[in-house]
């Protein structure tokens, strides 16, 4: 059985972390690297990104892609995040993708497919789970740090191996973005089934900021429609918002 997935939820949905987060957290559940569903597997590797993070005094502009008032904030919290306060990764993330799930609105049955099928993949945190403790923090998984080199290419082993894995027998469904899904080789040989999922227009094209939207739609409509992993191709498939559709690679 895969870590952390409830029993009777075969389904894995693979979604990007937001650069929008919630600020603070509970001081007395503080970040440490080795904890957390992935924690004992990825936890070095997070402590060397956490370290680098540091002795760069957070990172500049052209490293975290903000300036003003986020630079500042995004600095203070990448300059000391072992023992930081967290909340659940859930809660912590508030871009887009992640305000049209909305984990908090929906009845208490889909909530528990939600907390229990979702994996966030993230460039200090390799991966967590939507319960996982996560800190404040900023830095893409495109990103280019010492000595990891790009963060995707950084996670790519380790990752692949975990979540193949713990993942072993669960359809995945995957609405990640390319940078974050250049981390992740799926072994399609473990995996029921694995759905490499798009949003793209009428036209074909993928979307911007609309499409965002539709996959955080999506992935709550997964959760509240398909108790059961049979039901997630043809849910994918069949799935529009507004001038987008579903494709699988």
């Amino acid at each position: 059985m895969a870590a952390g997935l409830a029993p009777a939820n075969r389904i894995a949905i693979l979604l990007p972390p937001s650069e929008g987060k919630a600020e603070g957290g509970d001081p007395r559940e503080v970040w440490d690297p080795h904890e957390g569903s992935y924690g004992p597997r990825l936890g070095e590797m997070r402590l060397v990104v956490a370290r680098e993070l540091r002795r760069l005094r957070g990172g500049d502009a052209a490293l975290l892609g903000v300036q003003g008032e986020h630079l500042l904030r995004a600095r203070r919290a990448n300059a000391a995040l072992v023992g930081a306060p967290t909340v659940p990764a859930w809660n912590r993330y508030t871009g887009v993708v992640w305000n049209h799930l909305d984990v908090g609105s929906l009845s208490p049955a889909s909530r528990a497919r939600a907390l229990g099928s979702i994996v966030v993949f993230s460039g200090l945190l390799g991966a967590v789970r939507a319960t996982d403790p996560v800190p404040d923090y900023r830095v893409k998984m495109g990103a280019r740090l010492e000595p990891t080199g790009q963060l995707a290419a950084w996670w790519r082993e380790p990752l692949s191996a975990l979540l193949n894995e713990v993942l072993a027998g669960c359809t995945v469904v995957d609405l990640l973005p390319q940078e974050h899904r250049a981390a992740f080789v799926p072994d399609r040989g473990s995996l029921a089934a694995y759905l490499c999922v798009n949003l793209v227009d009428k036209a074909g094209r993928s979307g911007g900021h609309g499409a965002k939207a539709a996959k955080g739609r999506l992935a709550r409509h997964l959760v509240e429609t398909c108790p059961m992993s049979s039901r997630v191709p043809q849910t994918v498939m069949a799935f529009r918002d507004g001038p987008y559709r579903a494709v699988v690679e």
